[in-house]
């Protein structure tokens, strides 16, 4: 398996599954509705912001894969649109997993020399560095909703068992 293909089989992993941890983003967001992705939990991100968060970047870098300059700012990155029904969850989602795709297969598709080359600008470092940089951040992030998601659970089990006193 080249290079690549290896970074990219680890890109879709932390998305849809098969890799050493046993955690990814879609079976952990399977279960989760609208009115769970959108609860503040304490002073986090909700799972909504942290989903957008996350393809954010996934969709800026794969514009860069496509032909187009560089457009990410950190401070529009949690700029997540509101999410008042299923529909916009399902949206929301259903653009996370198709960029995912795009962006593995991209990957995939990319010489291994082009790995070593400067992304968009020097001071950005290598591809190798930001493909890699963006799994690691998506592995940040999942922890964090697996996490809140955690919590969202307990609440709603604790509001139950209350209920039944």
């Amino acid at each position: 398996m080249s290079l690549t293909a290896q970074i990219a089989k680890h890109f879709r992993e932390v998305h849809f599954g098969g890799n050493w941890t046993s955690v990814n983003l879609k079976d952990n967001l399977g279960d989760v509705t609208w009115q769970q992705a959108t609860t503040q939990v304490h002073s986090f991100n909700t799972i909504a912001a942290l989903v957008f968060h996350c393809n954010y970047f996934v969709s800026a870098v794969l514009k860069v894969f496509q032909g187009e300059p560089l457009d990410a700012h950190d401070k529009y990155s949690f700029d997540d649109p509101p999410i008042v029904s299923k529909q916009d969850w399902e949206k929301l989602l259903h653009k996370t997993w198709a960029d995912a795709k795009n962006f593995a297969s991209h990957i995939e598709q990319l010489p291994e020399s082009k790995l070593w080359e400067d992304f968009s600008d020097k001071k950005y470092g290598n591809y190798y560095k930001n493909i890699h940089g963006i799994i690691e951040h998506i592995h940040y992030h999942l922890g964090q909703i697996v996490l809140i998601k955690k919590i969202l659970l307990e609440a709603g089990e604790n509001l139950h068992d209350n209920k039944n006193e």
